[in-house]
């Protein structure tokens, strides 16, 4: 009898794992619109307050232009269209809640996907919610302090006494806040491999087959997301190339303590 009952646990164990993550379409399309919601709602809300403090967030944007130039008072940004400016600002608040909420959404895409997914798989995502704003922050000061001063320099290096370089301030805005957002984006490929590996979804063997598949998808991904400059497009690709290679130690890592927790399991059984 005492066997029986085991059995009968064990063929329950699954069932438990995943109870209440089953529900049908309709309340999956309603969890999403909740999550959406609760996403714009906290977008617009921060928009809101960035628009009070764009003058301050341009300031900060400023600064690796102001680096190129060895009397900063020399820098001078243009507009040419009345309504150009007050554009830019609404640009500049958009970007800034994009920036401080992307933990937000994060979270939301988190509790969106946790009750679909086993225990140990919802264990797997919490290091990644913190893992996730720390890499786009990494990824965001990679060009601010480095990528974009080196491309303005490249860019600011070929005036001459004839042509002289009169940067529209939208330009410029965009410009930056475009390569932030794509550096930081794209720094979360490690999070993302590893978390698939988690799950069981990703090994190591197929993302050393796809070496040579994801260095020309990251190519080609530099040079459609970077402005037409050489230093850009090296600074993004060079970077996610490694951050790919990471993403291969890291999940051999994991797959190694899979291994040893299913050698140590199998020896218990035994």
């Amino acid at each position: 009898m005492a066997d029986v009952k085991q059995i009968e646990d064990k063929s329950t164990e699954p069932e438990d794992e995943l109870a209440g993550s089953e529900a049908p379409l309709l309340e999956h399309l309603v969890e999403l619109r909740k999550r959406l919601i609760y996403s714009a709602i906290a977008i617009v809300v921060l928009m809101a307050g960035c628009f009070i403090f764009a003058g301050q967030i341009f300031d900060l944007l400023l600064v690796p232009y102001r680096r190129v130039f060895d009397n900063p008072g020399d820098l001078e940004l243009i507009y040419t269209a009345p309504q150009e400016f007050f554009f830019t600002q609404l640009n500049l608040a958009f970007f800034g809640a994009i920036f401080l909420g992307f933990p937000f959404l994060a979270s939301q895409i988190y509790m969106f996907m946790a009750p679909g997914l086993y225990k140990h798989e919802r264990r797997a995502f919490i290091p990644y919610l913190i893992a996730t704003p720390l890499f786009f922050i990494l990824g965001a000061m990679m060009v601010y302090f480095v990528i974009l001063p080196m491309a303005l320099g490249f860019f600011a290096g070929m005036q001459t006494e004839e042509i002289r370089m009169l940067t529209k301030v939208s330009e410029y805005l965009s410009l930056a806040m475009t390569l932030i957002l794509a550096f930081g984006v794209s720094f979360q490929l490690p999070v993302i491999l590893t978390l698939l590996a988690q799950i069981d979804l990703v090994h190591v063997d197929m993302l050393k087959k796809g070496r040579r598949y994801a260095i020309v998808g990251i190519l080609a991904f530099a040079a459609f997301i970077t402005p037409p400059d050489p230093i850009s497009q090296i600074g993004l690709a060079v970077p996610i190339y490694l951050l790919y290679e990471l993403a291969i130690l890291s999940v051999r890592r994991i797959e190694k303590k899979r291994a040893a927790a299913d050698a140590a399991a199998a020896a218990g059984q035994s």
